[in-house]
């Protein structure tokens, strides 16, 4: 019945609808309602009034930030406010939307009705009242307290107050014309350092001075129950806190680095672009890892061990140098189209690979010239990223700049073949890039040039501007010709910007260096390994496993990959027997026969299988070897500069 009732319906319908029934055989095919913006865009004109930010950060058992935040506003009118989307040093749209909650604003102790934009839902409209002159704001930022709602930031013992978390802000300007007064309320006796200017503190609240909001969010707090400072000389402070006060017991000699290093940056760049510089470190096993840079600060945090285990550390050490080189490279000179006037604008990345990839060559030679890292350890961390990018098939198809859109479309996620898909090499890759450059100005130059006369040139001008002054490719291409004549364009372009170049290895060659494998680790993968508690065969398996046996990664087109492995797997014996790292490196010795295949058991799931590997390389990784015994550029390269 329910049948024939449809039928006749249709019947009904078809003729009351002719021009239906004569384009039966047609889809509808419908036209895009045009988008609209429902907000201004920024503009460079002065925010009427200052808002005031409290963040009350007390509730650590939760892990909950509460926030009231007040703004002027004129009333009878549409007021438009933006939580941070975009933001400096992540490179990508970040902003942690999904934490906010509880959102109400209220005008004279009245509830407001707001409204999410459609389009833009990082946006949220608030019709006022007529008599409106400010809107106060209420919500909870509620951290993630599990590794798998993001970075943990919030623990027992210390936290991280990144302010664009914890506000909003008005449409329509930009991000320096709008003033604010912020404060923060943190559990009683804990500190908090933050560069912010104008700290009063009373109780366990800290009051600070009135502040554009682009400073704000570039000048975040650490703040914890145990904590120590160190003067690092230069307007430069080095504060740290630890889950545990033993921790901190840092000795003069641990310290010393730490200053050199400073010292070393300002003579590299002949300037300096802060009045004051605050180092905030976390020595922690419980928060979440974070490297970040700010014009006069950054956020950075290593292991519990950093001072108590020195000797033992050295691969960790190159954390410091990097984000202290960022205020003068990515902070005061910034790609023209990675800068954005506020945080809603999108980023456009192409030039990582000066902003962090010179950087990343920065922080290996003032590791080096400072005493952060030995020598040995800079070159073994260059040889480390030698022999991966000599192996690495994604370079065929994919440009080292190309990687600089992966912070927007990718965020740092996990894939399932890194080697073939690429990441952020704009990092690793834009180093030794540089390290090329360097050593052919020295060449070209007799010597009496090098890639430090750039950085003076180009990043050391203005001495105490802390404002940004942004650049192009252009004008990177005209600093470099400017030290030392040459086609950098077609260099940078080549090397950059092409996919399927050749290995990056000839600033190594320049400098008197050549990379060589062997059958040992270099002293850096040895003390990753350790402190990762992992083996590393990417360039003989073909893949790296952790403490247990089980996969993590496979190299694409590798020993492994070819038999079908890939990772999430585990391999469960060797030969017949348990597996363990030693004896998993034995057989791949003994394969070296050519007749001895590698005998793996591995489990995926609720499968098992045995997998023959014939494979005779051996054990590789990569080292660099001197040329010679005469001093070479990259000897000269990271010697010491002070006196």
């Amino acid at each position: 019945m329910s049948s024939r009732l449809t039928l006749a319906a249709i019947a009904a319908f078809t003729l009351a609808s002719p021009t239906l029934a004569q384009n039966s055989a047609q889809n509808s095919a419908p036209q895009p309602a045009p988008p609209q913006m429902n907000f201004p865009a920024p503009a460079d004109t002065p925010y009427p009034g200052v808002m005031r930010l409290e963040v009350d950060a007390t509730d650590t058992a939760r892990a909950i930030f509460r926030v009231r935040q007040t703004i002027p506003a004129q009333g009878g009118k549409t007021l438009t406010l933006l939580y941070p989307k975009w933001l400096p040093g992540k490179h990508g749209p970040r902003g942690a939307l999904a934490e906010l909650t509880g959102l109400k604003f209220r005008s004279g102790g009245a509830l407001l009705k707001w409204e999410r934009d459609p389009l833009n839902v990082y946006a949220f409209h608030i019709d006022l009242p007529a008599d409106a002159s400010e809107v106060e704001a209420e919500f909870q930022f509620t951290s993630p307290i599990r590794d798998n709602e993001g970075r943990i930031v919030v623990t027992p013992e210390m936290m991280n107050v990144q302010w664009e978390q914890v506000s909003l802000y008005p449409a329509g300007h930009f991000s320096r014309q709008i003033r604010i007064r912020p404060s923060i309320t943190l559990p009683q006796g804990w500190t908090g350092v933050a560069a912010l200017d104008g700290a009063k503190t009373v109780g366990n609240r800290i009051d600070f001075g009135e502040t554009s909001y682009e400073t704000l969010i570039d000048s975040p707090m650490f703040a914890g129950k145990h904590y120590r400072k160190w003067d690092l000389g230069n307007a430069v402070t080095l504060n740290v806190w630890a889950d545990e006060a033993k921790a901190l017991h840092a000795k003069p000699e641990q310290i010393a680095p730490h200053r050199a290093m400073v010292d070393e940056a300002l003579i590299l760049f002949g300037s300096k672009h802060f009045d004051r510089y605050e180092f905030l470190l976390a020595l922690t096993e419980k928060m979440g890892g974070i490297g970040l840079e700010h014009h006069r600060s950054s956020e950075n945090s290593r292991e519990t061990d950093y001072f108590t285990e020195w000797d033992d550390n050295g691969s960790e050490r190159g954390l410091l140098p990097h984000e202290l080189t960022h205020s003068w490279n990515g902070k005061f000179r910034r790609p023209d189209r990675l800068w954005t006037p506020n945080y809603d604008v999108p980023m456009q990345d192409n030039l990582l690979w000066v902003y962090e990839g010179q950087t990343s060559y920065w922080d290996l030679v003032l590791s080096a010239r400072s005493g952060m890292q030995s020598k040995d350890m800079v070159l073994a961390e260059w040889a480390k990223y030698a022999g991966t990018y000599s192996e690495l098939p994604g370079r065929d198809w994919r440009s080292v700049e190309d990687t600089t859109h992966d912070p927007v479309f990718a965020a740092r996620k996990a894939k399932p073949f890194t080697s073939q898909a690429r990441g952020e090499d704009y990092y690793n890759e834009g180093s030794l890039v540089w390290l090329e450059a360097d050593m052919t100005i020295r060449q070209l130059s007799k010597g009496k040039k090098s890639l430090d006369d750039f950085a003076k040139t180009f990043f050391g001008v203005r001495n105490g501007d802390w404002g940004t002054l942004p650049y192009n490719f252009d004008e990177v291409v005209r600093t470099l010709n400017g030290v030392q004549p040459y086609d950098w364009a077609a260099f940078l372009d080549k090397r950059l910007r092409q996919p399927g170049q050749p290995a990056p290895v000839k600033g190594f060659e320049l400098g008197g260096y050549r990379l060589v494998w062997k059958d040992e680790p270099n002293i850096f993968d040895k003390e990753r390994m350790k402190e990762g508690n992992n083996l590393d065969l990417t360039h003989s398996l073909g893949m790296m496993l952790d403490k247990d046996g089980k996969i993590t990664s496979v190299q694409w087109g590798g020993v492994a990959f070819n038999a079908d492995i890939v990772a999430d797997g585990k391999i469960l014996a060797v030969g017949g027997v348990a597996y363990s790292k030693d004896r998993l490196n034995d057989a791949i010795k003994a394969a070296k026969d050519g007749k001895t295949p590698i005998s793996l058991l591995i489990q995926r799931g609720d499968r098992f299988r045995t997998v023959d590997l014939s494979y005779a390389g051996g054990l590789r990784y990569p080292h660099l070897e001197k040329v010679g015994t005469a001093v070479s550029g990259l000897d000269l390269l990271l010697e010491a500069r002070r006196k």
